[in-house]
């Protein structure tokens, strides 16, 4: 099967993809649009906000944590209404948020990077039952935040390294060791950028500049790869009724092309998606 636009707005910068199983309603952002974005069947729903936003997970039926350039936010769905929950570097106009995602125990993580690239501004953090603990800093485009489906291991890359690694949770889901090589993709000149890992633990990896999406085995071996007519692929993920569809946003930035920054969707029968992890708040 081919993959087929999802949506044919054209995002700058797409990212944050994110199926609420509850409301069985696929959500993503447009990080330099400043907008949150959502599609069921015909109608198209956007939610504008003041400043950068990236990423988000879902905290009941009608409520989103919405992670931004200065913090994280409650977004209530029916009213729209938005309420502070946490900052994460608030007082650093050089950095915005990127990529995150909810992990098993409840947490969710989320990646900061310079606005411009700046080399090394970035960090990851993660908020779990109202505290924000920073886990790793010194990273430049930080991406590839994802979890095995146990809960025991965690997932993620900078982009400027080519290289996604792993590092062991704890029963709270807190990193424990030193994070270890999950794939180096130097060799193959590739950019690793948002990540998904599957039901069968199998790691599914957006490569910016590719046109695809890489599946890994929980080994780091290749297994195979989805094609799309965007460029820059930025994120996968997992939903549909059964988690078997694969949806993918992309980046129109510095790009042309009539599919660039167009949100895609595959079926895969062969793959099934872990539900998207309730946050706790």
């Amino acid at each position: 099967m081919a993959a087929v636009v999802f949506d044919d707005r054209q995002c700058a910068l797409g990212e944050g993809p994110l199926w609420h199983p509850l409301r069985q309603q696929f959500f993503w952002f447009d990080i330099i649009g400043h907008k949150l974005l959502s599609r069921v069947g015909d109608e198209a729903m956007e939610w504008p906000f003041e400043e950068f936003v990236s990423a988000a997970g879902w905290v009941d039926h009608d409520t989103l944590l919405v992670a931004s350039e200065t913090g994280l936010y409650r977004l209530d769905l029916t009213s729209d209404e938005i309420e502070f929950v946490a900052p994460i570097e608030s007082d650093n106009e050089v950095t915005r948020s990127n990529d995150g995602r909810a992990d098993p125990q409840g947490g969710f993580w989320i990646g900061t990077m310079g606005k411009n690239g700046e080399d090394k501004a970035g960090s990851i953090y993660r908020y779990y039952k109202g505290e924000v603990r920073k886990l790793f800093g010194n990273i430049t485009v930080t991406n590839s935040i994802c979890f095995a489906p146990e809960g025991d291991l965690a997932y993620y890359c900078d982009t400027r390294k080519h290289k996604i690694m792993k590092v062991s949770l704890d029963a709270d889901g807190w990193p424990m060791g030193k994070p270890d090589l999950f794939v180096d993709l130097n060799q193959d000149g590739l950019n690793p950028d948002g990540s998904v890992v599957d039901a069968a633990g199998n790691l599914w990896n957006a490569q910016w500049g590719a046109n695809r999406v890489a599946c890994y085995a929980p080994n780091g071996q290749f297994l195979t790869a989805v094609e799309f007519d965007a460029t820059q692929i930025s994120c996968p993920a997992f939903g549909g009724a059964d988690l078997n569809m694969l949806f993918a946003t992309s980046a129109a930035v510095g790009l042309t092309g009539p599919e660039e920054g167009k949100t895609f969707v595959i079926d895969l029968p062969d793959a099934t998606g872990q539900a998207e992890h309730q946050v706790i708040l």
